[in-house]
């Protein structure tokens, strides 16, 4: 099974910036779909961006819409997430995940998860 695993996060200031990359073990099919999720403290898994690894297709939740961006290096099994305009509600554990439903918005709908990336932005 397809394995995926986090990289990236770290601490910075409100307003900030930070990129998480997630590698997959190996090439990825057409038809998955990969996506970032995070975790608050105290709070559930939310979903936060996703791409089709075949197309150029992206989906944002609102409360990243216009600060994230999810990108891809094909040749490097390897999807992006950019944050920028960081905020103290964005501190969270980061995971990435695959599965085959596009946009995937439910964390059910995925069958592969890394073990998260912590990014923590202080006021």
């Amino acid at each position: 099974q397809l394995q995926v695993a986090e990289s990236g996060g770290g601490s910075v200031q409100t307003g900030g910036s930070l990129r998480l990359s997630c590698t997959a073990s190996g090439r990825p099919y057409s038809s998955h779909v990969m996506g970032w999720f995070r975790q608050p403290p105290g709070k559930e898994r939310e979903f936060v961006a996703s791409t089709r690894w075949s197309r150029d297709s992206v989906y944002y939740a609102d409360s990243v819409k216009g600060r994230f961006t999810i990108s891809k290096d094909k040749t490097a099994y390897t999807v992006f997430l950019q944050m920028n305009g960081l905020k103290p509600e964005d501190t969270a554990v980061y995971y990435c995940a695959r599965g085959s439903t596009f946009p995937g918005t439910d964390p059910q709908s995925y069958s592969s998860w890394g073990r998260g990336t912590l990014v923590t932005v202080s006021s």
